[in-house]
């Protein structure tokens, strides 16, 4: 899973400067400074819960919990260190710099892109790369409420589909109408309410996958 994380990078870090000028969609999804007022005691939870028709042992093997914890070193940049939790077990997901902002975003996007290519085969290259070109093409930014720990706040809304015009989507096991939303709110420690990858079919969704900012936690 580091590997996933650091590959998720790829995604981000070449699009700053072109995507500033196509959209704002792309300012709000990798918003820098997120985690810039996050007391370094307090740790961010989420929430992941998966379900997926073409794959039996994924819900199981993806649903728990993801800790963000900030760690400040003697000397050195900050860091934020990524552990899934399931069961009482624990497994790390990377360090990363806490200056870059929740590195939550770049989970969502890279555990998206190795599900679509475990469930619907293709190469996770090609599918990585579609999801970097819808990022780059101006996007509705949607504003609305939303209900949080008891009170209604405000929010924004981003919604991609990466391959609804792709010439290959009918060899993508439905994975062709994935849609992937992401909520942000100023409200919100880390900023992602949530980030939810769902594939719609005719009984219920082939697959869903969904990270839910669970509240903070005592850092460890």
């Amino acid at each position: 899973m580091r590997r996933i994380i650091a590959a998720g990078l790829a995604i981000a870090l070449p699009l700053a400067a072109a995507a500033a000028e196509t959209t704002t969609a792309y300012d709000l999804l990798f918003r820098n400074g997120t985690l810039d007022a996050l007391d370094r005691d307090r740790a961010l939870v989420y929430d992941r819960t998966v379900s997926n028709a073409l794959n039996g042992t994924a819900a199981d093997r993806d649903t728990g919990r993801v800790v963000l914890d900030i760690d400040q070193p003697a000397d050195g940049p900050e860091t934020v260190d990524m552990t899934f939790r399931k069961d009482g077990k624990f497994r790390g997901l990377g360090s990363f710099r806490a200056s870059v902002g929740n590195p939550m975003i770049m989970y969502f996007y890279e555990t998206t892109v190795r599900d679509m290519a475990e469930s619907a085969g293709g190469s996770p290259f090609y599918i990585r790369n579609r999801i970097k070109d819808a990022l780059t093409v101006p996007q509705e930014v949607r504003t609305a409420t939303a209900d949080f720990d008891g009170t209604t706040i405000d929010v924004q809304r981003v919604t991609l589909k990466p391959f609804a015009d792709d010439p290959n989507r009918d060899a993508m096991q439905g994975f062709g109408d994935l849609e992937m939303t992401v909520t942000m709110s100023d409200a919100i420690p880390g900023w992602y309410l949530s980030l939810e990858a769902e594939v719609p079919g005719a009984s219920g969704p082939v697959y869903s996958s969904t990270l839910r900012f669970a509240g903070l936690e005592d850092a460890e």
